[in-house]
């Protein structure tokens, strides 16, 4: 059994650091925010600084906090958050163009001809969420110098010299064969690529070099891209099962085996991670605002935080006949338009703070309940629960309201950090690869379970009058730029 290990989480508004002991759990936390700088254009971007720094900091602190050595590191990251940087000297270029970030939309627009190609290559639709058209924006608009990478290949490469990026944070480029498991020299020529020097593709768990960024020199040996570690703390090893992830943004996943499965429903086909050099792989569907969108209604006054959600949202019954579709970044799969925007309708006299909470659980849980029907087109069989994870699942309406929508139990994990515990687990695997996956994961037993409250009728006509609104902005949205005929 192999001792306590430090797992980073690098995310977007924040870096959640834990010290992990196979028999003790955890034992030491840490975090640090992060402050994503929002603006025109559908700018989204951050100082690559900050996001090392609270990487340090969180990674220290929560070793602090164990007061004890770790034998280990395991980095999860944001996956398709970019940075061109200088290799010989590891100092950034340009800033972090975010994952939410709409530039390279009119890059995305031009490539349109080639989008099902791409599609087939790497699994991916064509737009600007993914890493490629970012790191080609970059390139167009900003700098011709250095390496333009992931924010994983540039924080690991601070931490330990080493030049790499694991198979699926690799896969979220759509720069990679998804067959092969390999850079498409294809996709790199489509993307005018072709001559980046790119790192090299390790598996998820083993050693990638030492690091004394948190003390004495530790090996670093796991990396994986968040939502597949949450997925894998999640225990959903083998097809049939599925988790979803409440944090800035939601994201489903489903596991599909060790062959890639092309989505015919507008979901993302992706590695799931590689360990021992094979391949497993899932199904990926994204939801762009969630915790983002409460935010929004922070900022508005209508709430004080998430943790008000429950309290306003219970002043009143139901939504009073308001429909709030969250597309504040646009939205994604299975629509993959980033043209459209948010509406809030159904407005009266007497809409309170209330009603717009409600209505926003709504929007989150109803773009979640089209994600889960996807999956079970593909799949040929529907999910019969939903495993769920982050932030926003501290609030008992969102889960309430998604149980409801989705006519099925929702098991809300007792991890509240399962993307750390995702890092942890593929550092031990990295230490004593003799280990399965399923013994480095904890039991997964749920801190609660929610059960539909409503009618199926009920649901559907819920569901319904949210489906109409998207269907409304669908037609009065621009579609050039956004629409790739994945719907």
């Amino acid at each position: 059994m192999t001792g306590p290990v430090l797992a980073v989480d690098q995310g977007t508004s924040g870096t959640k650091a834990l010290v992990v002991c196979p028999e003790r759990g955890v034992i030491g936390t840490g975090f640090v925010p992060v402050s994503p700088r929002y603006g025109p254009g559908g700018r989204v971007e951050v100082d690559p600084a900050e996001l090392l720094d609270s990487v340090l900091g969180a990674g220290r602190r929560a070793l602090a906090h164990a007061g004890e050595p770790v034998e280990a590191v395991g980095l999860a990251n944001q996956g398709e958050t970019v940075l061109a940087w200088d290799p010989a000297t590891g100092e950034p270029l340009t800033d972090a163009i975010v994952w939410q970030d709409r530039r390279a939309e009119p890059l995305c627009a031009e490539l349109a001809p080639h989008a099902e190609e791409l599609k087939q290559l790497t699994g991916l639709p064509l737009d600007p969420y993914f890493a490629a058209p970012k790191m080609a924006w970059i390139r167009r608009e900003l700098t011709r110098e250095g390496v333009v990478t992931a924010s994983d290949s540039w924080l690991v490469h601070r931490l330990t010299g080493a030049f790499v990026t694991d198979a699926a944070t690799a896969g979220r480029t759509q720069l990679l064969d998804l067959d092969q498991v390999a850079w498409s020299q294809r996709a790199l020529d489509l993307f005018g690529l072709s001559g980046e020097r790119l790192p090299d593709v390790v598996d998820a768990a083993g050693p990638v070099g030492v690091t004394t960024a948190f003390g004495p020199g530790t090996p670093l040996t796991g990396l994986l891209v968040d939502q597949q570690a949450a997925l894998l703390a999640q225990r959903v090893t083998e097809p049939g099962a599925a988790k979803c992830t409440y944090g800035t943004g939601a994201f489903l996943l489903a596991h599909t085996g060790h062959r890639p499965h092309r989505s015919t429903t507008g979901l993302v086909g992706c590695v799931a991670w590689r360990l021992g050099g094979k391949a497993s792989y899932c199904l990926d569907g994204q939801v762009y605002t969630a915790a983002s969108a409460v935010r929004w209604l922070t900022d508005l006054g209508v709430v004080s935080g998430a943790s008000d959600l429950d309290t306003v949202g219970s002043t009143v019954p139901d939504s009073g006949g308001v429909t709030f579709v969250p597309a504040l970044a646009g939205l994604a799969a299975p629509w993959w338009r980033g043209d459209v925007r948010g509406s809030v309708t159904g407005l009266g006299l007497d809409t309170g703070p209330g009603h717009l909470v409600r209505a926003l659980c709504e929007g989150i849980a109803a773009q979640v309940v089209s994600l889960t029907e996807a999956v079970a087109t593909d799949l040929g069989s529907p999910l019969t629960a939903l495993r769920v994870d982050g932030g926003l699942t501290r609030s008992a309406l969102l889960m309430q309201t998604q149980a409801d929508l989705l006519q099925m139990p929702v098991e809300v994990s007792a991890l509240p950090d399962a993307t750390a515990l995702g890092a942890a687990a593929v550092a031990r695997l990295g230490i004593d690869p003799g280990l399965t996956p399923e013994q480095v994961v904890p039991d997964r037993k749920p801190s609660a379970v929610y059960e539909p409250r409503i009618s199926a009728d009920r649901a559907a006509e819920r569901l319904g009058a949210f489906r109409a609104e998207v269907e409304a902005l669908l037609e009065r949205a621009p579609s050039a730029a956004g629409d790739h005929g994945t719907r």
